[in-house]
């Protein structure tokens, strides 16, 4: 057994995400400086996030191919191009908005497929480094939500300092040393290599796995009912980060440091709720744990920015918030890991990110062009009653409750994929 390959994908995600984190705040900072226009800002989320809905869904089966890997290192090399050249395209006075625009969305596009191909990694790494993988998953999400408060708050304080562009420009450099990482320490992980069939590769081959991944999700009713809730509320998160927050900071609350802060609290708060959930978690259904932290990381930070303008009760909300979201990941980590064959993850998961994040450039615009007709104050009241309407899904429909460990699945779930039965059977849940 040995540690190294899972604590290299650590330190990888750790620096990654804390790099994303600065371009999270960065970007919607850069656009509101330079156009001063919220529904500018929205635009460039959409065309951000679009890209990723493609990638998402064509994904699974070339990430499989190709190996996750090769992936995950090429991912994070064009992201810090792409991200790097906004601001030198800037400085040399030649960046228009629909170059903005287009850079933000080659970034979206190879972002996700790195991601995922760490992600489904996690089973493997954890069983090389001698753990269940409801810890190693509790832990993955903990580093990254640690790395998303640390990103936060320099963020906030170097754009405040310097300005945007020097942001951006560290960002670059943050997925240059994540490539690094993946490409050096994963080397001779079998499942981090080429997965390649006896098949001849060929359009049919690939449109058949993309076809397994949506087969399989569409026979679980608890992994569709887990993809059209994230669905929704990764549109609304959208717009809060894109637009709703950054506007809301600029106009009330004093400017970048203040987001930076927010974002920061958040994180911090996330993490110790993924530690939290890690450590004694599984002792608690996993359906009233889930609802519960997502009533509480949802609307409520909509409303209470909607009705203050000072930080402090949004700094209060946005940490507890941040406990509860913390506790989510681990939740749909492992019941995705106890659900899914391991030959068809990067499949099943390319196809449930692509459903989870179909709406997320409709929330980023949408969040534009609401403040830019109503006002920042309407347009956090109204995406925060539609969060609170969302979350409440796991406590009105019965199929959650195949969440719990052990809980078996349904007939329709049990039934093999056409062509697939050894991988379309039901998994086995993970040992304890």
């Amino acid at each position: 057994m040995s540690r190294r390959p899972f604590t290299a994908v650590l330190a990888a995600n750790t620096i990654s995400i804390a790099g994303s984190s600065l371009t999270l705040i960065g970007v919607p900072w850069f656009v509101l400086q330079t156009t001063g226009s919220a529904g500018r800002a929205g635009v460039v989320a959409f065309c951000a996030t679009l890209p990723i809905i493609v990638a998402a869904l064509v994904g699974g089966p070339v990430i499989d191919r190709l190996g996750r890997r090769r992936v995950s290192a090429a991912s994070d090399v064009i992201c810090g191009l792409a991200v790097g050249a906004i601001p030198l395209l800037h400085h040399a006075g030649v960046l228009e908005f629909w170059m903005l625009c287009a850079l933000m969305a080659l970034g979206g596009l190879v972002h996700t497929p790195g991601l995922t191909a760490r992600h489904v990694l996690l089973p493997n790494l954890a069983e090389h480094a001698g753990t269940t993988v409801a810890r190693a998953a509790s832990l993955y999400d903990a580093v990254s939500r640690g790395a998303r408060m640390i990103g936060a708050a320099l963020a906030g304080v170097l754009i405040a300092a310097f300005g945007a562009e020097t942001v951006l420009l560290l960002d670059a450099v943050t997925f240059g040393a994540s490539a690094l990482l993946v490409f050096a320490f994963l080397r001779g992980v079998p499942a981090a290599e080429p997965q390649r069939g006896a098949e001849k590769v060929s359009f049919a081959v690939y449109r058949t796995e993309l076809a397994e991944g949506w087969t399989f999700l569409t026979r679980s009713r608890l992994l569709m009912g887990i993809t059209l809730m994230v669905m929704m509320t990764n549109g609304l998160d959208q717009g809060w980060s894109s637009v709703l927050l950054p506007v809301h900071a600029r106009d009330t609350l004093g400017g970048a440091t203040a987001m930076g802060l927010l974002v920061a609290l958040f994180g911090g708060s996330a993490l110790l709720g993924a530690l939290v959930y890690g450590a004694w978690g599984e002792r608690f259904p996993r359906r009233i744990v889930f609802a519960a932290a997502f009533l509480l990381s949802g609307g409520t930070r909509y409303v209470v920015a909607a009705v203050t303008d000072t930080t402090l009760p949004l700094a209060v909300t946005m940490a507890l918030a941040g406990l509860g979201a913390g506790m989510l990941n681990p939740i749909l980590s492992t019941v995705m890991y106890e659900q899914v064959p391991e030959r068809l993850r990067s499949r099943v998961s390319g196809v449930t990110t692509a459903g989870c994040e179909l709406t997320m450039p409709v929330g980023g615009l949408a969040a534009g062009l609401l403040v830019d007709g109503f006002g920042a104050a309407h347009a956090l009241l109204v995406f925060g009653g539609i969060y609170l309407v969302t979350t409440l899904a796991p406590l009105v429909f019965p199929a959650w409750r195949a969440m719990e460990r052990g809980d078996a699945l349904s007939r329709t779930e049990r039934s093999p994929l056409p062509g697939s039965a050894r991988e379309g059977s039901s998994p086995h849940p993970s040992v304890k």
